[in-house]
């Protein structure tokens, strides 16, 4: 029996196996060649950078909100303006304050990071058509928000009606707006989406109680028992400004009269005032045998 001689070459396992080796091989010298030391090094500095610039503008953004609010509380009896007045010019200084922190924030962070900021902005430049639509925006935003501050439209406070939304101006800020609906609903409103702007807040409102009754009343009784009733609650409700005034009677639908009670109330008291004296004159009213139709309308 005779045995062919082969080399180590000549078997497929061995070559795979010498493969896996070469291979192997190479990663351990790259590995081995990774200066290890030097990257945890520069990863550990720029970790210490990023964390003394994320507390140095902490503290920056700390002391410059304390100082705005502690020049404001000292000159707020010096400054001509109302306190909703400036509570809203704070609150814009303190936005545009926030924008500009956090944009110089964001440079340092990627200035330590070794991110080039040129190179960004160049590349910026490619898809500059599509920022700048959406720029566009932003800085009508901001130009309206400014115009809305310096001709005092409106206030933080203020019950105001805007477009389809109604109710109290929570906050103006660089963007947008902010309103409490009546019914708990925070809106937020885009600055360039305000247009037409009714603000309530400005004068005193009207409350006006209408009765309806019917045309063979005795109206200089219900104009005796209404004075009684008004003498008897006006000196407990402040907020009315002046008042009441007696208007009627005058006609209304389906052969009625009406009679008409008018107050001026401060902002927002008006419909406090027009409920709690309604529900007091149709008490009193039904006590001296007068009848309000069951059809008509008191408003």
């Amino acid at each position: 029996m005779k045995f062919l001689a082969t080399t180590p070459g000549d078997n497929p396992i061995d070559e795979t196996i010498d493969t896996v080796v070469k291979s192997s091989n190479y990663f351990v010298r790259w590995w081995n060649s990774i200066n290890w030391t030097e990257i945890i090094s520069l990863i550990m500095t720029k970790a210490i950078f990023l964390l003394l610039t994320l507390l140095l503008f902490f503290l920056i953004k700390k002391i410059i909100t304390f100082l705005m609010k502690r020049t404001f509380e000292r000159k707020r009896n010096k400054m001509d303006f109302s306190s909703s007045r400036r509570s809203t010019i704070y609150k814009m200084l303190e936005n545009a304050f926030s924008y500009t922190l956090a944009f110089f924030f964001i440079y340092t962070v990627l200035s330590i990071l070794g991110i080039p900021i040129s190179t960004l902005i160049a590349s910026a430049g490619i898809a500059g058509l599509a920022i700048g639509l959406g720029a566009q925006t932003f800085i009508n935003d901001i130009v309206n928000g400014f115009f809305i501050l310096l001709e005092n439209q409106f206030d933080v406070g203020d019950s105001v009606t805007i477009g389809d939304f109604s109710g109290k101006v929570v906050s103006i800020g660089l963007r947008s707006t902010q309103l409490q609906g009546f019914d708990g609903t925070h809106h937020f409103l885009p600055n360039h989406t305000i247009d037409v702007i009714s603000n309530n807040s400005r004068n005193n409102m009207r409350a006006m109680i209408e009765i309806h009754l019917p045309a063979d009343t005795d109206f200089d009784q219900v104009r005796q028992i209404l004075e009684k009733v008004n003498k008897q609650l006006v000196p407990n409700f402040p907020e009315i400004v002046s008042g009441p005034s007696y208007i009627g009677p005058h006609n209304a639908p389906n052969g009625l009269l009406t009679m008409k009670v008018v107050f001026y109330t401060l902002n927002g008291q008006q419909f406090n005032v027009h409920d709690h004296f309604l529900a007091k004159y149709l008490d009193v009213l039904g006590e001296n045998g007068i009848t309000l139709p069951k059809q008509s309308i008191v408003g």
